[in-house]
């Protein structure tokens, strides 16, 4: 609706614009402050300026009202207007507001956590930030491909091998075990252990040749939980990348940062200039027993990245990781890449309360809160909405008993509850949509017209959602249209009035773009409840 609207106005003023909605609906749907700028150009004050633009629309079709206030012009949308776009939006259904205009092919990484245990909470936060930006954006026509990167590479893997061996000696064999300062903890490595003794037998636990074997072998059991868990969660993934498998490439790698100058070697090490790209510190990417750094896999995986074309790259990464951008930065211009074209996006730690308390730890991860835990208990679609209800960047504070209410304190039973309502309505109307679809709306009411022009707002909202990187937007929005859902319903008798179809059409139109919108973010919208 918006771009409909915002092209015509451009194409009859012959002038790019700026289209702002005002908070008062009754000063208009839209407005421009475009005769402001004009004002030096014209040598005319803006409100005069404004005027003779507002003229400019005088009997067209697609506006009640067009008129200038104070500088701005202010612009109604028409009743016929609407209601052709409720008619487009009603015979399109789930396609409602979808578009393929879009050529910005996207590769997206998130997740991305090491497969040394099952996934916390924290991890679920950028999982669902991560899925529904894939979702809004290929709905809005991005080319978009998501992916995983498996840190399989460096000490964690060492220390997962030793961490199967303890587990499988303290708690199968029953010894009494020395722990080191650092190791994996939790119950799914007792699992992973008697995998390992059934397939390799006994003797590998106490083999310490034998531990990487171990690692990789148990790696791949964690990958299976973390995909299983995911899946629970409505995540999956186009690509899974190993980052064992690219350090093949290192020598390659290394040679074209050597040979333009971007590495020297100090006290056998070798660093990489990241000092000259913003850095506090130039980094290491080799150490003194010639193993190269964690680093060094990030530099290959981005030139893997970049080396397969795309025109964006965007990285969900974990808020500790915010020290690492300026140095990836750094190796990407290094290489020879653009690094504008990769934007990192951060996810910041979540608080978990149950009944105002902390949320116990689950000893089978080893004190984290496991994301299977939650999903669990409050079930996927709660989990995500409450993770995209502030923006990824901002600490997220909740409690799940929240969400087990059946009132507006818990806003997805709140939405769902106003879907659901609508479906209600027709049934006691005993009518289906298509019973309204050709419904007129020339007697219809303000209420209907304001509920209207909210539901058609969704792919305003998808698409500036998807800009910002922001799916608080979504969230913010259907709740929004849910309460004024409700309003409606409280304020209006629906079955048996003379606009008794006038107004099934218009909450028909308020259910799509809840449903559509409840998709987006991962969830299916409930028929009744």
């Amino acid at each position: 609706m918006q771009n409909l609207v915002k092209e015509f106005i451009e194409k009859t003023l012959e002038k790019e614009v700026v289209l702002e909605k005002p908070k008062d609906i009754t000063l208009g749907h839209y407005a421009t402050p475009v005769a402001f700028s004009l004002a030096k150009e014209f040598r005319k004050s803006p409100m005069i300026i404004a005027q003779e633009l507002a003229s400019k629309f005088d009997g067209c079709s697609m506006f009640e009202k067009v008129e200038a206030v104070k500088g701005f012009i202010n612009f109604k949308l028409s009743t016929s207007f609407l209601e052709s776009l409720v008619d487009e939006a009603l015979n399109k259904q789930m396609d409602f507001a979808k578009a393929n205009n879009k050529t910005e092919k996207i590769l997206l990484e998130y997740v991305s956590a090491n497969p040394t245990g099952p996934l916390h909470i924290g991890h679920a936060r950028g999982a669902v930030f991560g899925d529904t930006l894939f979702r809004v954006g290929d709905y809005l026509g991005y080319d978009i491909t998501t992916e995983y990167y498996i840190n399989d590479a460096g000490a964690q893997m060492d220390l997962l091998g030793l961490s199967v061996s303890l587990a499988a000696r303290d708690f199968i064999f029953e010894e009494d075990v020395t722990y080191p300062e650092t190791y994996y903890r939790g119950d799914y490595l007792i699992d992973i252990a008697k995998v390992v003794i059934e397939k390799f037998g006994k003797d590998v636990i106490y083999d310490e040749s034998k531990y990487k074997e171990i690692a990789f072998f148990a790696k791949d059991l964690v990958m299976d939980i973390i995909v299983k868990d995911l899946k629970d969660l409505g995540v999956e993934f186009n690509n899974f990348v190993s980052e064992k498998s690219l350090y093949s490439s290192w020598d390659k790698t290394k040679e074209v940062l050597e040979n333009n100058g971007s590495l020297y070697n100090k006290d056998e090490k070798t660093y990489l200039k990241s000092t000259e790209y913003g850095d506090d510190n130039d980094r290491v990417v080799v150490r003194d027993n010639g193993i190269p750094t964690y680093l060094a896999g990030d530099i290959i995986y981005h030139k893997d990245k970049y080396d397969r074309s795309y025109d964006r790259y965007i990285n969900i990464w974990g808020a500790d990781h915010h020290g690492y951008i300026k140095r990836v930065n750094a190796a990407i211009e290094f290489l020879g890449n653009d690094s504008s074209k990769l934007e990192v996006l951060l996810s910041q730690m979540v608080q978990l309360l149950k009944g105002g308390e902390p949320y116990k730890m689950s000893k089978r991860a080893g004190n984290v809160i496991l994301m299977s835990d939650i999903t669990a208990e409050i079930g996927p679609d709660a989990l995500r909405f409450i993770f995209l209800t502030k923006k990824s960047d901002t600490h997220l504070d909740f409690d799940i008993d929240t969400l087990k209410n059946q009132d507006s304190t818990n806003p997805i039973f709140y939405i769902n509850y106003a879907h659901a309502r609508i479906n209600q309505v027709f049934k006691k109307a005993e009518l289906n949509i298509s019973d309204v679809q050709n419904e007129k709306f020339d007697n219809l009411n303000q209420d209907g017209l304001n509920l209207i022009y909210e539901s058609l707002l969704l792919e305003s909202i998808l698409e500036e959602a998807f800009t910002k990187r922001d799916m608080q937007k979504v969230t913010d929005y259907l709740y929004s249209l849910a309460s004024s859902v409700h309003r409606f319903y409280n304020d209006n008798k629906v079955v048996g009035v003379d606009d008794q179809n006038a107004y099934l059409k218009v909450l028909s139109m308020a259910a799509l773009s809840i449903k559509v919108g409840l998709s987006l973010l991962g969830i299916k919208a409930k028929e009744i409840m």
